[in-house]
């Protein structure tokens, strides 16, 4: 690859991000240029601006993007009911495509040529960031310095951060317990004290969620109210998609909920241990599903349903940009037009429960479904005919099956 001239980085702030600015500037000597997105992982991000600009950052970009990423991909995610392997609710793989549009439109803005992230070779943020990337700037230059340096132990990391006069905090001289990755939706852990899958992972690993069994004894209860598929108000109170995210991160955090450990399948091959926080997501999907009970018919839901597996996969793989699942997100927004409405979920000690729910689009009818009279809105005798009907193929199956014998 010819060397670049000006590289867009995703910037943390944190040591290995820092290390790669460096190392881009000492390997290539161009210009960096960071972006440091807050997706809202809930830390101070002026200490990264300060740190970039110890480093010689050429510019820096800091930008909150917590209602584009809620809106723009949290909740159409959600309007799916996706979940990867029917359990992980995808919470760092729907934030890496709108840190790569990011970083591709900033390398637009500012004349680069490249743009760098900090994902291992391991991992699967390394396909997602590129894939996203690609797919939005066929010619873009992607630079993944795990995948290039000799720097392949965190012995080698400090020294060149020694060298290179990059601040270390204290605790990174010693091993790190665990890699923790956050933003609004969820915090994931995983590596070292969590590496072994037959170890139970220690109380400490959680970061935003309180044990299920230190949950108040008491029950906290909640209504969402929903237009066309997405969160739009709690308790009565119109929110934006962020502050609804946040708002019931807040609730299943102290109610114990959303906690998830699991062994999954990555897109590179192997398997891996992660512990995975989704308080407000896990309140949400439980709603969402709320809501569609009543307000979705059963040959739209059923289909809706069957296509999800494949829609999850293709967000945890990385392509989100790519024009099956943009297809896939059309047949699910044509059948959100009337899921609107209002659920009421109770949470307790680790669970979010829908114990009611109401709208003016309902499908259901207490009419025909009453174990009391029915004033003739259902006539029983109707199932007969249904039944031989759907019996017809199943005799006469059973019937040669007969003849056979």
């Amino acid at each position: 690859m010819t060397a670049p001239k000006k590289v867009v980085l995703a910037y943390s702030g944190g040591l290995d991000t820092s290390i790669i600015l460096k190392w881009l500037q000492t390997e290539y000597g161009c210009d960096v240029v960071t972006f440091t997105a807050d997706l809202g992982q809930g830390e101070e991000l002026e200490p990264a601006r300060k740190k970039a600009e110890l480093l010689g950052a050429t510019e820096i970009f800091i930008e909150d993007l917590r209602e584009e990423f809620t809106r723009d991909f949290v909740f159409p995610m959600f309007r799916a009911n996706a979940l990867y392997e029917g359990l992980y609710l995808l919470g760092t793989s729907i934030a890496r495509p709108l840190i790569s549009k990011r970083l591709v439109e900033i390398a637009e803005e500012t004349g680069a040529d490249a743009i760098a992230h900090g994902a291992t070779g391991k991992g699967n943020d390394q396909v997602r960031f590129e894939l996203s990337a690609y797919a939005l700037n066929p010619d873009i230059k992607v630079i993944a310095p795990w995948r290039l340096w000799d720097l392949t132990s965190r012995s080698r990391l400090l020294e060149f951060a020694e060298k290179n006069q990059i601040p270390i905090a204290k605790d990174k001289r010693g091993e790190a317990p665990f890699s923790v990755d956050a933003n609004l939706l969820h915090t994931s852990s995983e590596g070292k004290v969590l590496e072994n899958p037959a170890d139970e992972a220690p109380d400490y690993v959680l970061q935003r969620t309180v044990r299920p069994e230190d949950a108040p004894d008491k029950p906290e209860f909640v209504e969402i109210a929903f237009e066309k598929g997405d969160a739009v108000a709690i308790d009565g109170e119109y929110l934006s998609p962020a502050a609804i995210l946040t708002r019931l991160n807040e609730m299943g955090g102290r109610n114990g909920i959303g906690i998830l450990d699991l062994v999954e399948n990555r897109f590179v091959g192997m398997k891996s241990r992660g512990v995975y926080e989704t308080p407000g997501g896990t309140i949400l999907l439980e709603a969402h599903r709320g809501i569609e009970q009543i307000t979705l018919d059963a040959g739209a839901g059923h289909l809706k349903d069957s296509i999800m597996s494949r829609y999850a996969e293709l967000i945890y793989n990385g392509f989100w940009f790519a024009p099956e699942r943009e297809m896939l997100q059309a047949l699910i927004d044509k059948s959100q037009k009337h899921v609107s409405g209002t659920v009421r979920l109770k949470l307790y000690k680790g669970s979010a429960r829908t114990v009611a729910r109401w709208s003016d689009n309902s499908l259901y009818s207490e009419q025909h479904v009453t174990f009391e009279e029915d004033a003739g809105a259902y006539d029983q005798k109707d199932a007969q005919g249904f039944i031989q009907l759907n019996a017809l193929r199943l005799k006469l199956l059973a019937a040669r099956q007969r003849r056979l014998r």
